[in-house]
């Protein structure tokens, strides 16, 4: 039928407290206690891909322009809800907690120590 709409599915991204260049632990599965720095965060997934941790075996088939063909060990992606933030400032495992700044800009906070985990606000 030609006047009918078709229903929009409207995509939810949840809100992540973790950034690229963050320490984390990991808190469950597997590699439980491991720590790392994310080197990507993918907020459509809800998934953050952390530096030494879930290893996983890739088979690579020789490429024209690849530099190294056979098995190689890459991180996998994890579940946002997996890891949890280090503070940089009392080195604890914690829950982050946001703050508007006096100059109107938010940024995350410590749970355990009150204090401003971006340091470039």
């Amino acid at each position: 039928m030609a006047g009918q709409k078709r229903a929009t599915i409207r995509k939810m991204q949840p809100k992540l407290s973790v950034r690229t260049g963050d320490q984390v632990e990991v808190i469950s599965g597997k590699d439980r206690g491991k720590r790392g720095t994310i080197t990507e965060v993918r907020p459509t997934e809800n998934r953050v891909i952390v530096e030494g941790v879930n290893m996983v075996k890739r088979h690579l088939r020789r490429q024209p322009n690849a530099l190294q063909a056979g098995i190689i060990d890459m991180p996998a992606p994890l579940s946002r809800s997996n890891v949890m933030l280090i503070c940089p400032n009392c080195g604890e495992t914690t829950r982050v907690s946001h703050t508007t700044l006096p100059n109107g800009k938010r940024a995350r906070i410590c749970k355990h120590c009150t204090e401003i985990l971006d340091k470039e606000q």
